[in-house]
């Protein structure tokens, strides 16, 4: 099989060849599909001048001008439409007021979107507000770092929302009960926890395979940049405390006096839809956490919206004059003390206004029907936004804001444009006062195409210093008492997250989560089903796991991680060299075949799952189609003890009348029995 010579023809030649031959079906195929030969026998045909020859090997060659369409590309969303030159009067008007009513159709489903996502926040706390509370009564675990990161992140997920839990941090910080460095571990562990919302949006998409890929790469982003920035910063903040001293260095330098509340942006407009289907007193979770002995019994469910609370001195029974508030102000007769006492008193003036405010259910039933309820709301939003999006975005509107939103500033001043979604990330993220709002509202935009994954990360990036932000505010608003320490948590959380950036994105190779994300969108449109799998391994089972080996000892934890983590960074290594540099390895390293098929695929999983699906599938059709023959036997049975009762008594037998029935058809004998008659009908029945 020794290549045939190639026969070269100069190019510099002028000289016309006869060029006459006669293909084969193969031949032409072949032929045709390669660009150079294509060339080199239109040039023969022509007399011109004779481009350079090639080897008659490459018309083997079938894939060398194939292009394989990258699945990350924006896609080209096609405007099948009448276009704006061909319509009328009429028509324009009519697209005008279309669009225009589309884009306000637009505006209530963000509106209800965003409602939807508070609500949610609102059922988790129901659900497991209190169990995050007593999650944080333990002040021995908490000072261990690693334990304290898993608390933080599970008790946001719990509650949906990174700002209650960072709240409660800050009442136990102010309280006494947790001290400043402590602290730290936890708003790491916060941080983390926030970013399962937008990953749960993305999986309302998985009805098409590559917007759901899109989707979720743009939603876990946010999770691998939280992930790897712990995996640096935690460890560096154990050895060195550089958040807790350059925050306390940051406090001691500036005299900050308490200011006003942060400002009320979104919630102005979303609070008198909330507030009238649920409203929360989230003072309760935070004196469960500080150890309130009353609180445990508490109702989160706010029921009386405006009290007034009065002091009065009073005459109190009091057990000895040991209990009195003073000598001069201690009465006894017989054997019973009193004295003057300053006593508070509670008075509710109005009830509360929303569904829940009059129920007998408790918190956690509760809690159960707002999640049902926000879920539904959350994704047929989705769903109809997503739709609605497709239906706007196409032709020249799609055109100008993909340029809009992916084009970078002109050279040198490109580099500029990432720092700029990240400043208009933060801003957003300020105005609706949640990155969860901000990156759930996104995270369809990267699924559908508008927004690309490599400028949804800086956006992301953006909406978590936006978070803190409004965390700094709302701290200034602590009392004097309580300033410093709270104002400390939240720069904490600012520094961590500037941190994380600086880490993770001025420098291009240094962007690792947009691969991550890539590959595990890529890997969830193949395995739909890893979607959840991911979700419940990186957010329920990998924390709790964590959470564990560090209660049992950090000797347990290193013994057990250790290992495990050096195992990771050999496969990484490993599978970058089978890449790139795959002479490097000894032949047995170049593939995973050496393996079983298990531990390098997930084929042999997809198909158990597949499997399970199509069982539980053939068992419900299977219980549907019993209850249908049940049903029809049980109507059967009916119709025949009709029949039998009926002539019984001597009552007129109705029968069908022959003349309209269908040609072919048996009709019941006269004489026959009733039970074959009932039968006869049910078919004719079933045939209508």
């Amino acid at each position: 099989s020794k290549k045939p010579p190639a026969v070269f023809h100069s190019a510099a030649t002028s000289e016309t060849h006869t060029h006459t031959h006669t293909h084969t079906a193969a031949h032409t195929g072949a032929f045709s599909q390669n660009s150079a030969l294509r060339k080199h026998h239109d040039a023969l045909e022509k007399g011109s001048t004779v481009l350079p020859a090639v080897s008659t090997m490459d018309l083997m060659d079938d894939k060398q001008d194939v292009e394989e369409d990258d699945p990350w590309d924006i896609p080209e969303l096609q405007d099948t439409g009448v276009k704006w030159s061909e319509l009328d009067t009429k028509g324009k008007v009519l697209r005008v007021l279309m669009a225009i009513g589309k884009f306000i159709v637009l505006l209530g489903l963000l509106y209800l979107f965003v409602c939807s996502l508070d609500i949610l926040s609102s059922a988790f706390q129901l659900v497991g507000g209190k169990a995050a509370g007593d999650i944080f009564k333990d002040n021995a675990v908490l000072s261990n770092p690693v334990a304290g990161l898993v608390i933080g992140l599970m008790v946001t997920v719990l509650v949906q929302s990174s700002s209650t839990s960072s709240s409660i941090v800050v009442s136990m910080v102010s309280s006494g009960l947790l001290q400043v460095k402590y602290a730290v571990p936890i708003i790491m562990g916060t941080n983390i926890g926030t970013s399962v919302t937008n990953t749960i949006v993305a999986m309302m998409q998985a009805g098409d395979r590559n917007e759901f890929r899109r989707a979720f790469g743009g939603a876990t982003v946010h999770d691998f940049f939280n992930w790897l920035s712990v995996i640096i910063l935690l460890p560096l903040e154990v050895a060195s405390g550089f958040l807790y001293k350059l925050t306390k260095l940051l406090i001691d330098s500036f005299h900050i006096e308490s200011g006003e509340n942060a400002p009320d942006l979104l919630n102005v407009i979303t609070d008198p839809l909330t507030d009238s289907i649920i409203q929360l007193d989230k003072s309760v979770i935070s004196d469960i956490a500080t150890g309130d002995p009353a609180a445990k019994n508490k109702s989160l469910i706010k029921v009386w919206c405006k009290t007034n609370t009065t002091t009065t001195l009073q005459n109190v029974t009091v057990p000895g004059q040991d209990n009195c508030t003073s000598i001069e102000f201690c009465w006894t007769d017989g054997n019973v003390t009193w004295t003057l006492m300053n006593v508070t008193k509670k008075i509710n003036l109005e009830r509360c206004k929303h569904i829940f405010a009059n129920t007998t259910l408790p918190d956690l039933a509760v809690g159960l029907i707002l999640l049902v309820l926000s879920l539904l709301i959350l994704c047929t939003c989705l769903i109809l936004i997503v739709k609605l999006l497709n239906s706007m975005l196409k032709g020249q509107v799609a055109i100008v804001i993909k340029k809009i939103l992916n084009t970078d500033f002109p050279f040198p001043f490109g580099w500029v444009t990432g720092y700029l979604a990240i400043v208009v990330g933060a801003g957003m993220t300020f105005i609706v006062q949640s990155s969860s709002v901000f990156t759930s509202a996104i995270t369809p935009l990267v699924g559908i195409g508008v927004i690309t994954i490599e400028r949804a990360y800086p956006l992301t990036l953006g909406s978590n210093i936006g978070t803190t932000t409004t965390a700094i505010l709302a701290a200034m608003a602590s009392p004097p008492e309580t300033l410093g320490n709270s104002l400390q948590i939240a720069f904490c959380h600012f520094f961590f997250n500037i941190a994380g950036i600086i880490i993770w994105y001025p420098i291009p190779f240094m962007r690792v989560p947009i691969r991550l994300a890539k590959a595990l969108g890529n890997r969830t449109a193949k395995y739909r089903w890893f979607a959840v799998f991911y979700l419940i391994l990186c957010f329920l089972v990998l924390p709790l796991v964590v959470f564990g080996l560090s209660l049992a000892g950090w000797q347990v934890l290193a013994g057990v991680g250790v290992p495990i983590l050096v195992l990771v960074i050999l496969v990484i290594i490993v599978n970058i060299l089978q890449s790139h540099r795959p002479r490097w390895l000894p032949p047995v390293l170049r593939t995973w075949n050496f393996l079983p098929h298990w531990m390098h695929s997930l084929s042999p999983m997809d198909r158990m799952v597949t499997a399970m699906t199509a069982f539980c599938s053939r068992r419900c059709c299977c219980c549907c189609t019993c209850c249908k023959s049940s049903q029809k036997e049980e109507k059967r049975n009916h119709s025949s003890l009709c029949r039998t009762t009926g002539r019984a008594n001597g009552e007129l037998e109705m029968h069908s009348n022959p003349a309209l029935s269908w040609d072919g058809e048996m009709e019941p004998e006269p004489n026959g029995d009733s039970a074959t008659a009932g039968r006869q009908e049910d078919v004719r029945a079933e045939r209508f």
